[in-house]
């Protein structure tokens, strides 16, 4: 079983930062992708950003320039930097794993999510 803790939401203005931090932890072989979703009240789930284990990013467009992620690999690690936030980006953000399990069979996680609200 594989765990994904994420941490860093809240309330921001509009123009202003945020950090979401997501830790992998449980069976893992390895990780060869990380990222982070979002979903609006009535919008489906749509991705914002994600990386892999060779360090290839793949960004929204409407977050592109904004948002940058990252990752640590030794410490199992996704991390999203959000700038210049809107209020369109007020959302649930979820961290998502594609995990390679020690039975070499490949899993997704989904962590439990973590409000992130832009005010004006």
């Amino acid at each position: 079983q594989v765990q994904l803790v994420e941490s860093g939401g809240g309330l921001v203005q509009v123009g202003g930062s945020l950090r979401l931090s997501c830790a992998a932890s449980g069976s893992i072989f390895s990780l060869p992708a990380m990222g982070w979703y979002r979903q609006s009240p009535g919008k489906q789930r749509e991705l914002v950003a994600t990386v892999t284990s060779g360090g290839r990013t793949n960004v929204a467009d409407s977050v592109n320039g904004r948002f940058t992620i990252s990752r640590d690999n030794a410490k199992s690690t996704v991390d999203l930097q959000m700038n210049s936030l809107k209020l369109d980006d007020t959302a649930v953000y979820y961290c998502n794993a594609l995990v390679l399990g020690r039975d070499g069979y490949s899993y997704e996680y989904w962590g439990q999510g973590t409000q992130v609200t832009v005010s004006s």
